[in-house]
């Protein structure tokens, strides 16, 4: 798998090509600001290597899944966000904005639109949870 693919809006911004509003790197992850935020709090958590979305997760990448989730829950603590009050989740192809995966954070629920709330509904066709994996 690819390390960065050129013409991914999201590796030009973890190779700081492209701008955009980073509040955590490491070696492994970035996490941003979502441009459209569906609601007061919008974070995305996008692994360093490309990986096209979460079908494409492999055996091979559960050290990097891990460190989403960890990501994750440091976000969570860093902003003072309720876990319970949080939507987090993957979209699920083909019904992704960008061929690179990304972890959506989402606080709180009940500041996102009825819409927002729909599109991003936990065990539906285009979104799914975080604890779907055991890799």
């Amino acid at each position: 798998m690819e390390t960065h693919k050129e013409n991914c809006i999201f590796c030009k911004i973890i190779e700081n090509k492209a701008p955009s509003e980073k509040i955590y790197e490491d070696d492994y992850v970035t996490c941003i600001k979502d441009i459209k935020p569906a609601s007061t709090h919008h974070y995305l958590i996008l692994p360093n290597k490309h990986i096209r979305n979460a079908k494409e997760l492999r055996v091979e990448d559960s050290e990097l899944y891990a460190k989403m989730i960890s990501t994750m829950d440091l976000i969570l603590e860093k902003q003072g966000l309720d876990p319970e009050a949080t939507r987090t989740g993957f979209h699920w192809p083909p019904f992704n904005t960008v061929d690179h995966l990304h972890l959506h954070v989402i606080s709180p629920i009940e500041n996102m639109s009825f819409i927002n709330k729909l599109l991003f509904t936990h065990s539906s066709y285009w979104f799914v949870s975080v604890r779907i994996y055991n890799i």
